[in-house]
């Protein structure tokens, strides 16, 4: 077994206590997040090996963030400490039935974001590592934080490592070159790094937000997608980079902040064909139905986390198997509040074997 790296953020998560608004509660719980430390700790809670790549500044609040990574065996020895820059946040409200969630960024000036990019140590970083994740998230920080990451893919392949990015298009946060809009921004910076990655993975709307690449007519605020349009999709991503050898893309039926249908696609460039998971018994796409959702924030990168580890154990490494393993794993997500998919390996597998009725274990 082989060490997985993530690099980006992590920041300190600021979150209305149930589903408050921020403007009615005097009361925040504090816990600690990232998109690629989560992809991180689901990879170590299914039982394999993470290493996690960020910069942090030299106080007590950024060590706590370090003891949530750390408590979940993630090895963080290859972490930057630097005298300058903050620790990020953000403030998350968290919505219900036809109220959508919110999130409020406060990330300017992170240490991540000041921090250029050779001031990681890559070689020794890479060294017996088997793979790279990355987000759009990061690059969207800063110009550092933009250069750091197609470094980490340059110096990765190198390495002989896969690497996998999430597209992950945030509009609030591409605001770093005042002269482009956020789209424009978000489209030239990843183009750039793209070349450089094996593994795509996106939403329903990312190759839309960041590639020009739409899904045909289908209106992803309706409630309901036109799976169908989705092969052509990664087909299209497959040809402007043909590096690219597997494109994955979620689907998510938003019906309301409370009750979503999700699953997803998997393109395997090279056999030309995809994949779909969950399959229903006559093995025909059926989405999950998840209602009641407990938090849905982190859903992605579960995901993103189960499809890395499906990928790299052989036993789980065939397309339908790997995909479907992501899916249960981002599906159980949503049941767990935080960010870290906390699930483990067994459970993931037992929703896949169809037991989702969520009764006691005795």
């Amino acid at each position: 077994m082989k060490t997985i790296v993530t690099f980006g953020e992590i920041m300190g998560r600021m979150a209305s206590p149930e589903n408050l608004r921020l403007r009615q509660t005097r009361n925040l719980e504090v816990t600690y997040a990232g998109a690629e430390a989560s992809v991180a700790a689901s990879i170590c809670n299914f039982g394999g090996l993470a290493r996690y790549v960020t910069a942090l500044p030299k106080h007590v609040l950024a060590e706590a963030t370090m003891d949530s990574v750390r408590a979940l065996g993630i090895d963080t020895q290859y972490v930057l400490r630097t005298d300058k820059g903050r620790l990020g946040l953000y403030f998350l409200e968290t919505g219900a039935n036809q109220r959508p969630s919110n999130v409020i960024y406060d990330r300017e000036d992170s240490a991540i974001a000041i921090t250029q990019a050779d001031k990681y140590n890559w070689d020794a970083i890479f060294a017996g590592a088997q793979w790279l994740h990355l987000s759009g998230i990061t690059p969207a920080l800063s110009k550092n934080a933009a250069e750091a990451t197609l470094m980490a893919a340059q110096k990765a392949k190198q390495a002989g490592a896969m690497v996998s990015i999430d597209l992950n298009f945030r509009g609030k946060l591409w605001n770093w070159d005042e002269t482009k809009k956020a789209r424009t921004l978000a489209g030239e910076i990843m183009k750039g790094i793209l070349p450089f990655v094996d593994v795509v993975i996106a939403n329903e709307e990312d190759c839309s937000d960041v590639l020009g690449i739409k899904a045909g007519d289908t209106d992803v605020h309706s409630g309901s997608l036109d799976t169908s349009r989705y092969p052509d999709v990664a087909r299209k991503v497959v040809a402007m980079f043909p590096n690219v050898s597997k494109v994955a893309i979620t689907l998510r039926e938003s019906y309301s902040a409370s009750h979503n249908n999700w699953g997803a696609m998997l393109y395997d460039a090279t056999a030309g064909n995809a994949v779909f998971a969950p399959l229903d018994a006559d093995g025909n796409y059926q989405s999950y139905e998840i209602k009641n959702i407990v938090d849905r924030v982190g859903g992605g990168d579960a995901f993103a986390g189960g499809l890395i580890f499906a990928l790299t154990t052989p036993e789980l490494s065939d397309a339908q198997t790997a995909l479907k393993f992501a899916v249960a794993a981002s599906c159980l997500k949503h049941s767990i509040k935080g960010d870290f998919n906390y699930s483990t390996r067994a459970e993931v597998e037992a929703l896949m074997g169809g037991s989702a009725s969520g009764r006691v274990v005795r």
